[in-house]
């Protein structure tokens, strides 16, 4: 078992930054590729960033390459994602997302919401224009 607990959520003007932060408790965090995923009212969760195990390979959704960036600390059991220029279009409900992999699958991530194991509560963003 995985418990993840997101933080840094808030208002904010477009332009501006955020980091979310996720803390990781349970069980070795190392062992999990990490995911944020984001919900808006009215629409489907969608995949926002995801990083491997190593922390060595990442990916992004199109929407936020080059203005977001996720980072962890396997020391601080801890997954970043650092968030610059935002958009109104960035306001949702940002979930953190744990997928255990085994240590051969050490550089995977996965876009795919279904992949992963494990879900924090949410921290809200909104984005004012």
């Amino acid at each position: 078992q995985v418990q993840l607990v997101e933080s840094g959520g808030g208002l904010v003007q477009a332009g501006g930054s955020l980091r979310l932060s996720c803390a990781a408790s349970g069980r070795a965090f190392s062992t999990y590729a990490m995911g944020w995923f984001r919900q808006a009212p009215g629409q489907e969760r969608e995949f926002v960033a995801a990083i491997s195990m190593s922390g060595g390979s990442s990916g992004y959704a199109d929407s936020v390459k080059g203005r977001f960036t996720i980072s962890r600390d396997n020391a601080k059991n801890t997954v970043y994602l650092q968030m610059n220029s935002l958009k109104p279009e960035d306001t949702a409900v940002y979930y953190c997302a744990a997928d255990y992999r085994p240590p051969t699958q050490w550089r995977y991530y996965s876009s795919g919401g279904s992949e992963y194991d494990y879900w924090g509560q949410g921290t809200q963003v909104t984005v004012s224009s």
